[in-house]
């Protein structure tokens, strides 16, 4: 079993047998040195590591696509999130986050035990409390989507970093019926690259959110979502519903009804909702086709 961040130390050795597969290495662990275990077999690399598993313990940390802090961040780890930590190395921990397999660098403080998460928080953002009482100041802000493990006392979750209340919360496995409506909370939030929070957030970061709260996990971005899902070709414009995908290249959106779009725009640089027409007719200006095969109805 591998040791993360021990260089050449406590790693197996593996045999390839046949061909290396190409592969994605947003969703994939592998790095010139050193490569998730998992993929011993069918991808190359000179030493394997098994995963520690850790959980986030910052309310949102940064995910960057290399080992610096000038490097483009391409996601975020959110509180309570498990990660499969491969490699630390420099105060940068190397390896994927659980929920959507993500594969990137973090800065090490952001990790810590894993956790069993008992309760997701509901709300846009939860303050986390000292005290069970609303007056009490709070250690930190948790954003939609951070876990936390903590036990019922009254009205308040107790955890082990502070209380929350259990207004803002739902119990882990329960989903929230309407994404459509999550997406809406998020009106106003400002556009950020690789954000999954209302810091910050991208369009497949809005849709990855929204659908998790309903219960169905999505991967990270927005062609890795289409392809997981296959597109629905059979949808017509007309046909349209409140909480339908819809995607176009590079980018995806939520209907909020039959005729008006719900996403993550660059062009506006915050989550608007705006006429479906309007979008399109900017992609084709763009040259680029209607979105008709992209559209996706997950119910």
């Amino acid at each position: 079993m591998g040791r993360p961040g021990v260089a050449g130390q406590g790693r197996d050795r593996f045999g390839l047998t046949g061909a290396s597969h190409a592969f994605d290495p947003r969703i994939v662990a592998i790095r010139p040195d050193l490569a998730d275990v998992a993929v011993a077999g069918t991808h190359f690399a000179p030493h394997y590591a098994a995963p520690m598993m850790m959980s986030g313990v910052l309310p949102a940390a940064v995910m960057r696509g290399s080992p610096s802090l000038a490097a483009e961040q391409t996601s975020e780890l959110l509180f309570g999130e498990g990660f499969a930590l491969l490699d630390l190395t420099g105060g940068w921990a190397w390896g994927y986050c659980l929920a959507d397999h993500y594969v990137g660098y973090l800065a090490a403080e952001a990790l810590g035990a894993p956790i069993a998460p008992t309760h997701r928080v509901a709300m846009i953002e939860a303050m986390l409390h000292s005290a069970p009482d609303a007056a009490s100041g709070g250690p930190a802000v948790l954003p939609r989507g951070a876990l936390v493990m903590g036990e019922a006392e009254g009205e308040w979750l107790k955890t082990a970093h502070g209380y929350l209340p259990l207004a803002a919360l739902v119990e882990v496995g329960r989903a929230q019926d309407d994404p459509a409506a999550i997406a809406e909370d998020m009106a106003g939030t400002p556009y950020l690259w690789g954000g999954r929070t209302a810091k910050g957030i991208d369009c497949s970061g809005l849709v990855q959110l929204a659908w998790g709260s309903a219960g169905v996990r999505l991967p990270r971005d927005s062609d890795l979502q289409l392809a997981a899902l296959g597109a629905d070709k059979d949808v017509a414009p007309a046909d349209l519903a409140r909480g339908d995908l819809v995607f176009f290249p590079g980018h995806v959106g939520i209907m909020a009804d039959p005729d008006h779009i719900i996403h993550a725009s660059r062009r506006w640089m915050e989550v608007k909702t705006e006429p479906l027409a309007d979008v399109v007719a900017r992609f084709a200006e763009e040259g680029h086709e209607p979105p008709v095969s992209g559209m996706k109805r997950l119910r």
